[in-house]
């Protein structure tokens, strides 16, 4: 892939990422304090964030078709491991939370979280594994 067609697909999945993040957010903050909580309206933004989160999925795919072998390599290992952290961690913490061995609600945000710091060190480490 040329460098042109890389920083275009790039720039299109920030666009994406952007207007999903944003798309949430007005979901969680616009039922609270603009629509007033109507469930048809909260519907609606709720069903356009799915649509610009599938648009965000797509541009993802795109640009990991494009991408060489050794960052394809890289982009497996880290969602790989990702996924698989995410998963025992978000399953103990649930159960920490379950079993009020933590005095909080194991709330998804937390786990959201912790899924992007996964990816972006396994990304940081794989990378300069492979160099």
């Amino acid at each position: 892939m040329n460098q042109t067609t890389r920083k275009q697909q790039l720039r299109n999945l920030g666009a994406w990422t952007f207007a999903w993040v944003l798309s949430t957010a007005l979901v969680v903050f616009g039922a609270e304090f603009i629509w007033d909580g109507n469930p048809w309206i909260t519907i609606v933004a709720l069903a356009v964030n799915i649509l610009v989160g599938i648009g965000m999925i797509l541009s993802n795919r795109r640009l990991l078709e494009n991408c060489d072998e050794l960052e394809k390599k890289i982009q497996l290992e880290s969602m790989g491991l990702t996924l698989g952290l995410t998963l025992v961690v978000g399953i103990a913490f649930s159960m920490m939370d379950a079993t009020n061995l933590i005095p909080f609600d194991a709330e998804i945000a937390f786990l959201v979280m912790f899924m992007g710091i996964c990816y972006m060190l396994a990304i940081w480490f794989n990378n300069r594994r492979y160099r």
